[in-house]
């Protein structure tokens, strides 16, 4: 069910790998995507029902009981501050300093990032993709913890699809470097590539966070799902972090 679990005081964290749930092939069988968004609902005979069900899985596993703040990712950089009693917004990254509150991300290639200063009591959660990570999304989500009182924050970058395996056209990685330096990447076949994880990495450091990478390669990962790899027939993992009350 994990790819990585831990705790750090109050705080709890994991990643999820494609095990354990309820989903048919291709899915098979913790596909977490988003119900209600997915182009995909209804026409390709995967019932979200059964994402539904994987969600609860993970929930009754990992923080029964517990409120959950989930959001419509557009890969952009507006951060929403949640006591996760509010409808799901189009945001991609969550923030909170409330207790028993599970911030969710999903992903299938992009860099999922869990946050969180335990002695202050807030934790973070971001979507980082291209986009994203160009627009300083993960900047942004600490600037919106250290608002709510965070001071010393850690990071947690969990699977994405690595520098080596992220084909672009050359154009596309110019422009992100321009922004981000540390994305600029080859990959193992000689093309143009990028390195989410090495930007994303960058951009933390550069904001005084400390840095836990627990990443593997979702494209090279078969417990992993990766959009790169599968196209339609991948399903989403999750990032899930919350604070314990």
């Amino acid at each position: 069910m994990y790819s990585h679990r831990s705790s750090t005081g109050p705080v709890d964290l994991a990643f999820t790998d494609r095990h354990g749930g309820v989903s048919a092939a291709p899915f098979d069988s913790l596909d977490l995507r988003l119900v209600g968004r997915d182009a995909d609902d209804g026409h390709d005979g995967h019932d979200g029902a059964d994402r539904r069900r994987n969600l609860a899985l993970v929930l009754d596993d990992f923080a029964p009981g517990a409120r959950v703040a989930d959001m419509e990712q557009v890969h952009g950089h507006r951060v929403v501050t949640t006591t996760g009693t509010e409808a799901r917004e189009q945001c991609d990254a969550l923030v909170t300093d409330r207790a028993d509150v599970v911030l969710v991300v999903r992903v299938a290639d992009c860099a999922p990032v869990l946050l969180a200063d335990a002695d202050a009591g807030v934790v973070g959660a971001a979507h980082a993709g291209r986009r994203g990570l160009a627009e300083g999304v993960v900047t942004a989500c600490v600037e919106r913890m250290h608002a709510l009182g965070a001071t010393r924050v850690r990071a947690w970058v969990g699977p994405h699809v690595c520098g080596g395996c992220y084909e672009v056209p050359a154009g596309l990685r110019d422009e992100v470097a321009a922004l981000e330096p540390a994305t600029a990447a080859t990959t193992t076949w000689g093309t143009p590539g990028l390195d989410l994880g090495a930007g994303v990495r960058a951009q933390l450091v550069r904001a005084g966070v400390e840095v836990t990478d627990v990443s593997r390669c979702t494209r090279e990962s078969a417990d992993l799902y990766s959009y790169r790899r599968d196209g339609a027939r991948s399903g989403r993992l999750a990032g899930l972090v919350r604070r314990r009350g």
